[in-house]
């Protein structure tokens, strides 16, 4: 049998860690930190040009602190536990050797009883585990772990052969991303109360997140090399999603870029456990040929609780463009156009029945539908017509639902089109300007005649509820966070190569109203750098999430 012993390293010379690059040894410590309390991990940095650098997201802390115990005469406690520490007010430079033993001194309780087996060269080993697995503490942060496995004789109890051991680096601390809140935009323009389950504290409403997650298979060390490679790790990514996800409390989550492997064996059994149930449409294979595991997809997840599944529609936009060039396009052309609209993309269309109702007396008894449009539309920007087929075909079919059913409805996800391009005008406007300069890209002449592209849907882009809420606490400053001409959020996806928005959540304002949303990021609530992702933020995607409450229907 095996038998396995954990251990934490501990050096005579404690280490601090950098906040800001969790794999370098800190330097130097800001003492402001340490007279407001803050965290203290938070305090230390590994060069004065760090500090120098991250000092407009750093001086938030100091706001932040000096705001909380303003108004609280207290502050909130360390996540993993608080160091001692000393001093008040400039930094400490002084971290090496023994002037740092203090200060690192954490005083939470191990997993296990601290038990030293070894000390040799400044070293003291202590057990802090014999799982299979092992979670590191806050006792663990800025210490080396080691894993030992023997295989033992069943009956003698004696080791059989040589220990295999394996060294961890440093334990770092959690990134802590800046929590999200969410603001009412229904009139009261608060902040939203949350109830004991973290869910807005307000009956017959709903909410939804709509959230690019970035597959691993494009989440490469090439494309995105600001970002540290083990934060840029799939199963650390993985689980920091999980906890963003999980925390927003959505009632029906829609992600996209989700790969298949990912779905079933991850997010479907994980969020299953928080009472989700699951749906998938991954991409066609046409292209992605070589690994059908590295398909992605879109996945639409709704809280058990809330909802039950009464109907599901998938689009293929591949099928779709088979139909359209055996319709439209000669037979000598149809290879060529085939190839420009093949492109895998795909949506998913699930009708829901709420196990709620704000119908109120007049209609007792009478079932809530919901149908919620969850896409991916094709990424390359060269291709402007077929952007615009693919969201002009996923409308076509939305209203046909429409035509069958008086249902409310919902269209997410990421559109790869910024404000103001024609499939946003599409969406938003219900029709596309025949001048728009998108339009000049159509080898196809599948965009022809221009008259036909108009759908009847009232779609309504849920934040531009933020340009059109009153002056108050919260909304104002999620107005600098949007585009003032086309009442869009600045950006959606931030990277070092590109910043703009190109995830929407789009509503019928006929029969629904939006109550609160998620306030958006600024610059300062993501890195010095600005770019994702990060260690805080694990895709270059931000999510959506917005409150919803459906319209009293009139009796008929």
């Amino acid at each position: 049998m095996l038998f396995m012993h954990r251990y934490r390293i501990q050096s005579d010379r404690k280490v601090a860690i950098c906040s800001v690059h969790p794999s370098e040894q800190a330097t130097l410590q800001c003492l402001g930190c340490v007279k407001a309390k803050i965290p203290v991990a938070k305090s230390y940095h590994c060069s004065p040009k760090c500090f120098s650098d991250a000092w407009q997201h750093h001086r938030v802390l100091h706001d932040r602190a000096a705001s909380a115990i303003n108004e609280n005469g207290n502050e909130e406690e360390e996540l993993f536990g608080r160091f001692n520490s000393s001093g008040s007010g400039g930094i400490n430079t002084s971290l090496s050797g023994s002037a740092s033993s203090a200060s690192l001194t954490n005083g939470s309780t191990p997993l296990y009883p601290a038990a030293v087996t070894q000390r040799s060269g400044g070293e003291t080993w202590f057990e802090v585990g014999r799982s299979k697995t092992y979670t590191p503490s806050a006792d663990d942060i800025g210490h080396v772990l080691k894993f030992e496995c023997v295989v033992v004789d069943a009956e003698t109890k004696l080791p059989v052969g040589h220990s295999n051991t394996l060294l961890t680096s440093r334990v770092i601390p959690a990134p802590s991303p800046t929590p999200r809140r969410l603001i009412s935009v229904s009139g009261l323009d608060a902040m939203a109360p949350l109830d004991s389950d973290g869910r807005i504290s307000s009956s017959g409403t709903f909410t939804v997140l709509s959230y690019n997650i970035l597959s691993d298979v494009y989440a490469t060390n090439d494309t995105y090399s600001y970002c540290p490679s083990w934060a840029l790790s799939w199963p650390y990514r993985r689980q920091n999603l999980l906890r963003e996800i999980v925390g927003y409390r959505a009632d029906i989550v829609c992600l996209q870029e989700v790969q298949s492997d990912h779905y079933e064996e991850f997010f479907a059994p994980e969020l299953d456990k928080h009472g989700y149930q699951a749906l998938y449409k991954r991409k066609t294979n046409e292209v992605y040929n070589v690994n059908t595991h590295t398909i992605d997809g879109c996945a639409t997840f709704f809280r058990r609780d809330r909802f039950s599944h009464v109907k599901k529609y998938e689009v293929e936009f591949n099928k779709a463009a088979q139909s359209l060039t055996d319709a439209l396009v000669p037979s000598a052309q149809r290879k060529t156009a085939l190839n420009r609209l093949v492109k895998d993309n795909v949506a998913l269309i699930v009708v829901l029945d709420a196990k709620f109702s704000n119908q109120g007396a007049d209609n007792p008894g009478k079932r809530q539908l919901l149908c919620v449009a969850n896409t991916h539309i094709n990424v390359h920007q060269d291709l402007k017509d077929v952007k615009l087929w693919q969201v002009l075909t996923l409308l076509k079919g939305l209203e046909k639902i429409a035509a069958s059913a008086d249902i409310p409805m919902l269209v997410c996800g990421d559109f790869n089109s910024v404000p103001g391009s024609a499939p946003h005008s599409l969406l938003a406007m219900g029709k596309v300007d025949q001048l728009h300069p998108d339009l000049v890209v159509d080898p196809l002449g599948i965009l022809r005649p221009h008259s036909k592209l108009t759908h009847q849907l009232p779609l309504v882009s849920a934040y531009s509820s933020f340009a059109r809420v009153g002056v108050g606490l919260g909304s104002d400053q999620q107005r600098r966070r949007m585009d003032a001409t086309t009442n869009e959020p600045l950006f959606t996806n931030c990277t070092r190569d590109f910043i703009g928005t190109l995830d929407y959540i789009f509503y019928t304002a006929d029969s629904l109203t939006v109550e609160s949303l998620l306030e958006l990021l600024d610059e300062e609530s993501l890195r010095k750098d600005t770019a994702l992702p990060s260690p805080e933020w694990s895709s270059d995607h931000i999510a959506l999430l917005a409150e919803f409450r459906c319209k009293p229907r009139p009796r008929r």
